[in-house]
């Protein structure tokens, strides 16, 4: 990068950092660390949306569309439906008990074992997920810098640890809000520069025709198929269970829109980020679209991991790797040659013209692709434990290869911010968690204010140092966005069904939905390791699997029902 991008992407990190301490202000009790609720609903909502779109959203959505098309977003079609759930179930009860984390309520419902147990499950998934949002950045400056992602990640885990640490819920939530204007404005101006960069003759439709004739635009797949990743069924149902799990049951957002200074400024944050989310989604992953097509008028490289091709050129593999690239580039002029007769037929509107056109440039994609292989082989080769999906990579490539001075410095800020934003909300999130329903419940219920203070800040600096541990462990799990999806429908589905169960069968005591979680927990980890299904109908099998084995549990037993104390 050139000085003028190191200058914005350093300012810009120091403003946020610095925005957060001072708008944050000293935070003396416990209720003003982990859930001031004082904020107003835009930026409850500003905030729940940095919370969802991490570091990984800015890096890795680009590279699922440059590879599988616009199908991803069909995942979020479930989103509005359970913002409405949530407004009308979760919001109400979470404010009228005025609790910090969600599950202090289940304690209320059924008993300390079962809120300890859904209060572990999220510790778990969350510790994870938040290892991996860490990781996600320092991609990045491994790459800019040449440097192992070791220190990266020790870097940019220190950088948010600091401002969590000092400012809690409240400094999260307003460096969140600038966050999300600047994201906005650099994801706009990353898809005007990718058109304004493209042959004088293809614009913006014109991209979104070759994209499509290449099978890109594939945004609603309708045939159910269990086996399918995205479609509109695993979309709309797998989706609804998933998000309403997230969204209503993981403390990372929980603890965002109980900021909300009234349960109705809690309902239009997540209103707008219902109705703001798939929009959002779905111009991120039409700028991977909009780079596919570029990549066919300009030489992509052979693998976009140049960590990984540095060190295979440095290899007694070199002179092999390099073969290979020369071939790759002969192949992308016959490609180019192809690209220009398909944007030619579309000029012409002759139906036939356009599906030679578009046989021979996919024909050639696939030549390439072959090519492309045999290079990643040679990678393989050199290192057995290389990372060889470059998914991550292909956004970072063409923002550093392609754009302006200044603009470069922006957009890697820009993935920073979010990495930041989203970490920062998985650490406070996991330290209120370890604090309320372990530290305060469990181990010193009758400290004061101040020691509560105190113990989420060591919490946070806990969960801050478990993420990096395992943010170093974090490069071989392939897309990191699929990855963090996945790993969570593993647990959300049962951690839904937990609170389902709370909130609309009253019949059903603690223990058996003690028990019930336990072992819906083992079936979905199970059919999760073995493939059984594609991973989002593992949300809903998940929080049915609960119900079911619940309700049977309470046939088949002696009725021990404690009145609920809380009413919807």
């Amino acid at each position: 990068m050139s000085l003028t991008d190191w200058i914005v992407l350093g300012g810009t990190l120091l403003a946020i950092v610095l925005y957060g301490v001072f708008k944050s202000g000293s935070n003396k009790n416990i209720d003003q660390y982990l859930g001031s609720r004082s904020l107003p609903w835009y930026h409850v909502g500003l905030s729940v949306m940095a919370t969802q779109a991490s570091a990984i959203t800015f890096l890795s959505a680009p590279g699922q569309a440059y590879g599988d098309g616009m199908r991803f977003v069909q995942f979020y079609f479930g989103l509005p439906l359970a913002m409405i759930v949530l407004c009308v179930t979760f919001v109400p009860i979470f404010h009228k008990l005025k609790v910090y984390t969600a599950y202090e309520f289940l304690e209320q419902r059924f008993d300390l074992k079962t809120r300890t147990l859904t209060s572990l499950l999220f510790l778990i998934q969350r510790g994870l997920s938040t290892g991996i949002t860490i990781y996600a950045p320092s991609i990045i400056l491994s790459g800019i810098l040449h440097i192992n992602t070791t220190y990266t990640t020790l870097f940019i885990g220190g950088l948010v640890l600091f401002y969590t640490v000092y400012g809690g819920s409240k400094a999260v939530s307003y460096t969140q809000l600038l966050q999300m204007s600047i994201i906005f404005s650099g994801m706009f101006l990353a898809g005007l520069f990718v058109v304004m960069l493209m042959p004088a003759d293809v614009g913006f439709i014109k991209s979104i025709k070759i994209a499509g004739n290449l099978g890109r635009m594939n945004i609603i797949d309708w045939k159910f198929d269990p086996d399918n990743r995205y479609n509109i069924w695993s979309g709309i149902i797998g989706g609804f269970f998933l998000q309403l799990s997230y969204f209503g049951t993981d403390q990372s957002q929980v603890g965002r829109y109980l900021t909300g200074s009234t349960v109705g400024q809690s309902r239009l944050g997540l209103i707008m980020n219902g109705l703001l989310k798939i929009p959002m989604q779905f111009l991120i992953l039409l700028v991977g679209v909009l780079v596919f097509s570029f990549y066919q008028f300009n030489r992509p490289p052979v693998f976009f991991n140049n960590y990984e091709v540095e060190q295979v050129k440095k290899s007694t593999y070199a002179p092999q790797f390099n073969y290979l690239e020369r071939q790759y580039t002969e192949a992308f002029k016959q490609k180019r040659i192809k690209a220009d007769e398909l944007s030619k037929a579309i000029d012409s509107n002759n139906p036939e013209n356009v599906a030679r056109a578009k046989d021979a440039l996919k024909l050639a994609n696939v030549q390439s692709g072959i090519i492309r292989q045999d290079a990643i082989a040679v990678i393989k080769k050199n290192n057995e434990k290389a990372n060889v999906d470059d998914t991550n990579y292909v956004f970072l490539t063409f923002v550093t290869h392609y754009l302006p001075k200044g603009l470069i410095g922006l957009l890697i800020a820009i993935i920073f911010l979010a990495s930041m934003g989203s970490t920062a909300s998985g650490l406070n999130s996991l330290a209120s968690t370890s604090v309320i329903d372990f530290y305060r419940r469990i181990i010193n219920p009758n400290a004061a204010d101040k020691s509560y203070v105190v113990a989420s800040r060591l919490a946070t600096i806990f969960w801050g140092l478990v993420c990096i541990a395992m943010a170093l462990y974090a490069s071989k799990i392939g897309n990191l966005l699929e990855a963090v999806n996945q790993l969570g429908s593993y647990i959300y589905g049962t951690i839904l069904g937990v609170f389902v169960v709370a909130f609309y069968i009253k019949r059903i005591n603690g223990t058996s939905v003690f028990i019930a979680a336990v072992i819906t927990e083992v079936i979905i980890c199970v059919m999760g390791y073995y493939n059984a299904v594609a991973y989002l109908w593992l949300n809903a099998i998940g929080c049915f699997g609960v119900i079911i084995i619940a309700g049977i549990f309470t046939i088949f037993s002696k009725p021990n029902l404690p009145a609920p104390k809380t009413e919807a």
